[in-house]
């Protein structure tokens, strides 16, 4: 079982930036930020494959970047360009097997999630 711990969230203005941490206790193959707005489903913001390659919804791109930490075992979203839609409750997900779907942002292929932290832009 894997733990991740997500830290960094908090109210920024327009246009701010902020960065996200999530530590994770164990081993993982893919993982990714999800973020769920007031009122919409959970939605794939930005996912890392094993191998480092990562994958952004159109949304964040050019605004969002994912990185990870190989010796920390964290992975991070830093996201610049911050407007108020990007109001949402983002969580980090992983799971320890290759899944194409998990790639394409299909959450139902993540096992194991954070609690979430909150970000507010105003």
């Amino acid at each position: 079982h894997v733990q991740l711990v997500e830290s960094g969230g908090g109210s920024v203005q327009n246009g701010g930036s902020l960065r996200l941490s999530c530590a994770a206790s164990g081993s993982t193959v893919t993982t990714a930020w999800f973020r769920r707005r007031p009122q919409r489903v959970r939605e794939a913001m930005a996912r890392m494959s094993v191998d480092g390659v990562p994958t952004y919804d159109d949304s964040v791109q050019g605004r969002f970047t994912i990185s990870r930490d190989i010796a920390k075992n964290t992975l991070y979203l830093q996201m610049s360009g911050l407007k108020s839609e990007d109001t949402a409750t983002y969580y980090c997900a992983a799971n320890d097997y290759w899944s194409d779907d998990a790639m394409r942002g299909d959450e139902f292929e993540y096992k194991y999630w954070g609690q979430g932290t909150q970000v507010t832009v105003s």
